[in-house]
């Protein structure tokens, strides 16, 4: 098993928010709207190198999210599943990936019921062909990769220019005011710009998601993912459209789509208080694939006698147990270089139970950040942060199948 350190400074991340809180913005409103893109993107799990590129790197954080990130949080290993069915999740990277940790019963529930395929539909232009390898989709989540073969392309899948899209977010201050717009005669062949997704012939909409690249068979894959598609039928038919530099023709994939007996979805609306600190459990939701929990929260961040001077409680984080005692990992974790928020509303991915638990119990729990630079206090002896968990605020919630 490989277990990826989680990352306690992300400097990229407080760069850029640094940025936009020392911008001119035109108005308020939209310095909000950018911050509030932010703070709804977690910095993930898996540490980044620092890029070189800062206008690419701000495109890829606020624009576009990698999906890449968002799936490396894990590695399949057969202490948990039977041999075969390792070497099958092996030619399933998605579900590799996504399945750390859970049973076969659940990876094989994915696979029946239509959460995870393997299309592998090539399309060919101007000697690139890009192949559409592995789709899934569990009512909530919609993930996918394309691999891209052809000669002399570049390293990376993703496009690093700019398009009309990201102006605004660079006008938010004069050091980013020029975009890398380039003309497309300009472009280098090969690299593949924002997907388009139809569902039934309809553009898709959706309120988070993002592309990147994703190590794959020794080369890198684009990677495709979308959350929060609560909306979208248990069948349609999806359309993906790729764009590729210096190449005139649009790659265009049509696959049908049909998941049976998809999410389950819980909506409880229960409130949990210490009486100046609270917090609403607006959904839960349940796949083979992930976990799914919507809440909001209201007040001053509770602080233990540590968390003060020097140091700060962060904000408030939530972990997930089922009746057996069995902890779900958060598939993001988001480090904020501020002082904590008097709202938030919280929509995480965590990985998924193992079947149907017979009740959830949130644990919420903050780290312990320095007041100086906001930073997270040191790792634990075994790597991980340590937990002040608010034992006042634990709520159990009952799951009736």
């Amino acid at each position: 098993m490989v277990h990826l350190r989680r990352q306690t400074e992300c400097s990229e991340m407080d760069a850029i928010e640094k940025m936009i809180d020392d911008s001119q913005l035109p108005n308020e409103q939209l310095r909000d709207q950018i911050m509030s893109k932010i703070e709804e993107r977690s910095i993930p799990q898996r540490s980044r190198s620092r890029s070189k590129s800062r206008p690419s790197l701000l495109k890829r954080t606020v624009i576009a999210l990698s999906a890449a990130s968002i799936l490396g949080i894990g590695v399949i290993f057969s202490g948990y599943v039977s041999p075969v069915m390792a070497d099958t999740l092996k030619n399933i990277p998605v579900i590799g990936v996504l399945f750390h940790g859970t049973s076969e019963k659940a990876v094989q529930a994915a696979i029946d019921q239509g959460i995870v395929s393997q299309p592998n539909l090539p399309v060919t232009h101007d000697g690139i062909t890009l192949k559409l390898t592995n789709l899934l989709y569990d009512g909530t989540r919609l993930s996918f990769f394309v691999e891209r073969e052809g000669e002399n392309l570049p390293s990376s899948t993703v496009s690093p220019y700019d398009d009309e899209d990201t102006k605004i977010v660079y006008a938010a201050s004069k050091e980013y005011e020029n975009a890398n717009i380039v003309p497309e005669n300009e472009k280098l062949k090969g690299y593949i710009e924002k997907p388009i997704l139809l569902v039934n012939g309809q553009e898709l909409q959706f309120s988070t998601g993002g592309y990147g690249d994703y190590p794959l068979n020794g080369k890198s894959a684009f990677s495709v993912e979308y959350t929060r598609l609560t909306h979208l039928p248990d069948e349609f038919e999806l359309t993906i459209q790729l764009k590729v530099t210096r190449v005139k023709e649009i790659f265009e994939f049509k696959i049908p789509v049909k998941v049976e007996n998809k999410s389950l979805v819980f909506k409880p609306n229960v409130s949990q208080s210490n009486g100046t600190f609270s917090y609403t459990v607006k959904e839960l939701t349940l796949s083979p694939v992930s976990t799914r929990l919507v809440l909001d929260s209201h007040g001053p961040v509770p602080q233990s006698p540590e968390q003060t001077g020097k140091y700060h409680a962060s904000k408030v984080y939530y972990e997930l147990v089922d009746d057996k005692g069995k902890v779900v990992e958060q598939s993001m974790f988001g480090y904020f270089h501020r002082l904590p928020e008097l709202q938030y509303q919280n929509d995480d991915l965590y990985s998924p139970f193992e079947g149907t638990p017979k009740s959830i119990t949130i644990r919420p729990f903050t780290l312990t950040v320095k007041t100086v630079d906001w930073s997270v206090m040191d790792l634990d002896k075994n790597g991980e942060q340590d937990r002040t968990y608010l034992k006042d605020l634990e709520l159990t919630i009952p799951i009736a199948k």
